[in-house]
């Protein structure tokens, strides 16, 4: 249940993202910080270098969340709202970070791309026979 309303949660901050609405986009992602609180500790195991993990403590749906909110925040303040997307293939929707170099990702995965771009030759050619 909690890691079904934290999707919830990240889905409207995506939304927010989508619609331009950058303050909205903060305020959401405060209130998810303020809710799962960081916890840093500085960590070595399998033999890595020291290295940070973000919480050890809390039930495994705590961790997840202090982790993705935590990482979705630093995305945030480091390249901008505007890499956050959803899904431009009709009717996925699914949240996608756009890590392209010129920020022109449309679609969550290739399959919806290639679905999209299907739909749209066929259309094109469906309209051209007429």
């Amino acid at each position: 249940d909690a890691l079904r309303d934290l999707r919830a949660e990240l889905a409207a901050v995506f939304e927010s993202a989508q619609a331009g609405d950058e303050a909205d986009v903060v305020e959401r992602l405060n209130s998810l910080l303020i809710r799962h609180p960081v916890q840093p500790q500085i960590s070595g195991h399998d033999g890595q270098r020291w290295h940070m993990h973000l919480t050890e403590s809390g039930r495994a749906a705590d961790q997840y969340a202090a982790g993705a909110v935590m990482g979705l925040a630093t995305l945030v303040t480091d390249l901008g709202v505007s890499r956050l997307g959803l899904c431009q293939a009709a009717p996925c929707r699914r949240a996608f970070l756009d890590t392209s170099s010129n920020r022109s990702r449309r679609y969550c995965s290739e399959r919806c791309a290639s679905r999209a771009n299907v739909a749209a030759y066929r259309a094109r050619r469906k309209g051209g026979g007429q």
